[in-house]
């Protein structure tokens, strides 16, 4: 048995263990860490994975909770000793643009892998503005757009010191219009500066909207407290943005997703040049629809933020109600995209679910008759006559599938500490 135990077989009773970090580097079942978990709202996903991240916190694993909604994982955290987070208007601030203690290894490297270092940072910081400004306009960016902006930010990163550029920064070499930013234009001249402004003011007024229009106060700025990737596990809560402001949420989940692995990508960094001690990391994306809904392009800019290879020693947890969710998404290359995120995933933890999720599920992950039975078999109505304090049917139930392998119906059962940690239900007990 290899991994974090989450729950007992249905039929042999015998204990399951799963984490995506376990299967991938010690029992060598899947060939990436990722699992994509899906499953009816209240059935048991966030109690499955705060049992991973308790497990795996044990085995030297840092979980990051990135973008904690409820929220469902910040008293878990807080009881391990990890750092909590809290996100949002009057709170803690994300520079979206901060992209992590890069610059502490600029000194330690050659100027080729520095050259690499920057591009890396500018990549990241351009996916991230050019999410906001999409969060904004509800519509795509340009490619001419997008070259300008990624000029701006590599004459900011060539410039900065200890001191991370923010939006305005970005807003204010566009207004100036400096010749290494005019030089990917048509208007390099410094007498064409007037038709570079021309060209560039709809970007203008998207980044005046996105610092002064309701987002502002959330994301100009540098960031007010930094994430420490030295505690056992950290929680970025953002339940303190209500849960109507679909634009904010977005955008807070799309910044929080880049900050968390932009800190990650700069601690293996460090470590590889000797800096930092090695950690592995467990990255927890919860709620993904939310992020992607809200505007054309946004999941090309979440694939690019989100992303990490198996040898960047990180495992994924994907977290969503359905893949009917990603169907919702405006394109056809946006849902394309987006079920990517379901297809690269190793494995699928399938909760209780109806018959035209299956039918989605199966578009990813072929599943064969019995097995669509027994997950059907837990969505059963339950009796109108059920006693007070009967679990509902189903919950804790899940299927976990590797590829064409069959897959292993399990049953995980909260300990009572588990549900004190994790009661999203704790208003309506609180009489």
């Amino acid at each position: 048995m290899i991994g974090v135990p989450v729950g007992r077989h249905l039929y042999t009773g015998s204990a399951v263990c799963f984490d995506p970090i376990s299967w991938y580097t010690r029992a060598r079942l899947i060939n990436n860490p990722s699992v994509w978990i899906e499953g009816e709202p209240g059935m048991g996903k966030s109690t499955a994975v705060r049992r991973m991240v308790l497990g795996l916190t044990a085995q030297g694993v840092t979980p990051l909770i990135l973008g904690d909604l409820k929220p469902d994982y910040a008293e878990l955290v807080r009881a391990l000793g990890g750092q909590v987070l809290r996100v949002g208007p009057g709170l803690d601030r994300i520079n979206p643009l901060d992209a992590g203690p890069w610059r502490q290894v600029l000194d330690r490297v050659d100027d080729r892998t520095g050259a690499v270092v920057r591009a890396a940072v500018t990549d990241r910081r351009l996916n991230m503005v050019v999410a906001l400004a999409t969060l904004v306009r509800r519509g795509p960016v340009s490619s001419d757009e997008t070259t300008v902006l990624a000029a701006a930010l590599r004459y900011l990163a060539d410039r900065e010191t200890d001191t991370q550029p923010v939006l305005s920064d970005v807003l204010r070499v566009i207004r100036t219009a400096p010749p290494e930013v005019r030089a990917v234009t048509l208007w390099q001249e410094d007498q064409d500066i007037p038709r570079f402004r021309e060209d560039t003011a709809a970007l203008h007024r998207t980044l005046l909207a996105l610092l002064h229009g309701p987002l502002g106060d959330t994301f100009e700025g540098q960031t007010t407290t930094a994430i420490r990737l030295d505690t056992p596990a950290v929680c970025v809560d953002i339940s303190g943005i209500d849960d109507t402001d679909e634009l904010r949420t977005a955008a807070t989940l799309l910044s929080t997703w880049s900050y968390g692995f932009a800190q990650v990508e700069a601690a293996h960094l460090m470590a590889d040049l000797g800096l930092a001690p090695a950690r592995t990391f467990f990255t927890v994306l919860d709620e993904l629809w939310r992020a992607l809904r809200v505007g054309h392009g946004l999941v090309d800019r979440a694939d690019g933020l989100t992303r990490l290879n198996r040898q960047k020693g990180t495992g994924t947890a994907f977290i969503t109600h359905s893949l009917a969710d990603l169907e919702a998404l405006p394109t056809a290359h946006d849902r394309a995209k987006a079920r990517g995120f379901a297809e690269r995933s190793a494995v699928l933890m399938i909760g209780p679910c109806s018959e035209q999720e299956l039918d989605a599920v199966s578009r990813v992950r072929p599943l064969s008759q019995a097995e669509r039975r027994e997950v059907l078999s837990w969505s059963a109505p339950p009796s109108w006559t059920a006693a007070e304090g009967s679990e509902t049917v189903g919950r804790g139930n899940f299927l976990i599938k590797v590829g064409s392998r069959p897959g292993i119906p399990v049953h995980l059962e909260p300990t009572e500490t588990e549900k004190q940690l994790g009661n999203t239900d704790f208003r309506w007990t609180m009489a």
